[in-house]
């Protein structure tokens, strides 16, 4: 079960909110204001996700979304949504550039609320850092398949690969969650901001031509395996 930190000096609004998301199976705490909030952030464990207000009584949320990120390991990784009832669109700006994940005005229907907090998570959980809480390098190895983030080239046993660049994209999705089982679904999320194919089925047909680059015996793949009924796995050991 997700643990939400709603970080709020608005009691009723926090009472109300907390009831409905804890309807909707998370685990909610509140803070009333920045330190206190910066406090439950810092203990044990941290929540999965912040649900910060701009306007506190102490810090404001601007101030608190800041220290959270300057926090070392995982914590600083926290997902924030920020919540304001302001209606200037560079509080929107600044909150995004100080790392916030996502932003929400007041008003708001706590369904869209719910709807975003998931929506993040979902976000999260996919992302290499959300994973390991450790930046990437740009080279990423495994025994002799190498993959370079920043340029973009592929290669095995020190000789150079050719992919296009959807099927980079697709195979550095995989890698970067060794170990992980992604639905077609997943992967396709996780590309999205390039052009997506029309049918998620397609992937089978991209994942056959990287598995042709990459693997020794595309009959009998180590490194990409599918996993029947739900989607594809990089190894990150051959046998």
């Amino acid at each position: 079960m997700d643990s939400l930190l709603i970080i709020e000096d608005d009691q009723r609004l926090a009472q109300m909110v907390s009831d409905y998301l804890r309807q909707s199976g998370f685990q909610v705490a509140h803070a009333p204001n920045g330190q206190s909030g910066l406090d439950r952030v810092t203990g044990s464990p941290p929540p999965d996700l912040v649900i910060l207000d701009l306007m506190l009584p102490d810090l404001d949320g601007l101030e608190v979304c800041r220290r959270i990120r300057a926090l070392p390991g995982p914590v600083g990784l926290t997902p924030v949504l920020m919540l304001t009832a302001k209606g200037d669109p560079m509080d929107r700006v600044v909150g995004l550039e100080l790392g916030a994940d996502d932003y929400m005005p007041k008003p708001f229907e706590p369904r869209e609320l719910l709807a975003r907090i998931r929506a993040v998570l979902r976000r999260h959980a996919l992302s290499p850092a959300g994973s390991s809480g450790q930046a990437q390098s740009s080279v990423l190895r495994f025994g002799a398949l190498e993959i370079d983030r920043d340029g973009r080239t592929l290669s095995v046993g020190g000789q150079p690969c050719e992919l296009t660049s959807y099927q980079f994209d697709l195979l550095l999705v995989l890698a970067e969650r060794a170990g992980r089982v992604l639905t077609r679904e997943q992967i396709m999320e996780a590309v999205r901001g390039r052009e997506l194919e029309a049918f998620d089925r397609s992937i089978d047909v991209h994942m056959g031509r990287i598995r042709a680059a990459i693997e020794t015996d595309v009959k009998a793949p180590k490194r990409i395996l599918t996993v029947r009924g739900v989607g594809y796995v990089f190894a990150k050991q051959q046998d």
